[in-house]
């Protein structure tokens, strides 16, 4: 588990069609072989690592939810470990599952008061409130606005400086994971109707 609080922002030093190897400076101190990564809000299994780095097989099911397969060489990525039962909770529940992809559709306004804008695949938008919380690229954001899959979250200067968000623009795409809580009171819902 995760919280959507990004630790370091890594490099891609290769990509081949089913493992992905990153460089880091601080995340790869305490790897050990078998651990839970995210990357880009994606958990992945170390199972290789060094002093400073990593690498991560990535299946088919990560490659047709997320953004990974689309990265390259010199790319950077959210690193974020998982989560120990003694740290702070900073963020929201975050499990690292992707749930799909989304296309920014604008991104920018002032150092201090910056808007990111995405559209979410329309089977996902259900799950999108505002004053939620969603993980966008592993950050764990807050809705601000809502209009059907369309959704807006404010990027704080900080959270623009220390991940991958400092290099996104209109047209890229995204990983996103919904709130587990929506998703588990629909489906608890659902049952009950039945």
């Amino acid at each position: 588990m995760f919280t959507g609080i990004i630790e370091e922002v890594g490099i891609v030093t290769a990509l081949s069609p089913h493992r992905l190897s990153v460089r880091t400076q601080t995340v790869a101190a305490d790897l050990s072989l078998g651990d839970s990564i995210s990357v880009n809000g994606a958990c992945l299994t170390v199972v290789e690592r060094s002093a400073n780095g990593f690498s991560a097989d990535l299946a088919e099911e990560t490659l047709a939810r997320t953004n990974l397969g689309r990265i390259q060489a010199g790319d950077g990525v959210n690193l974020e470990r998982a989560l120990l039962a003694s740290a702070r909770f900073g963020g929201h529940i975050v499990q690292g599952h992707v749930d799909g992809v989304g296309t920014i559709t604008s991104f920018g306004g002032t150092a201090e008061n910056t808007r990111l804008i995405v559209e979410a695949p329309s089977e996902l938008a259900r799950y999108v409130v505002e004053k939620g919380f969603i993980a966008v690229d592993g950050i764990s954001l807050t809705v601000t606005t809502v209009d059907g899959p369309v959704f807006g979250v404010a990027v704080v200067p900080y959270t623009r400086e220390h991940t991958v968000l400092g290099t996104r623009q209109a047209g890229d795409r995204v990983n996103l994971e919904m709130d587990i809580l929506a998703k588990y009171i629909e489906r608890l819902t659902a049952e009950r109707k039945d």
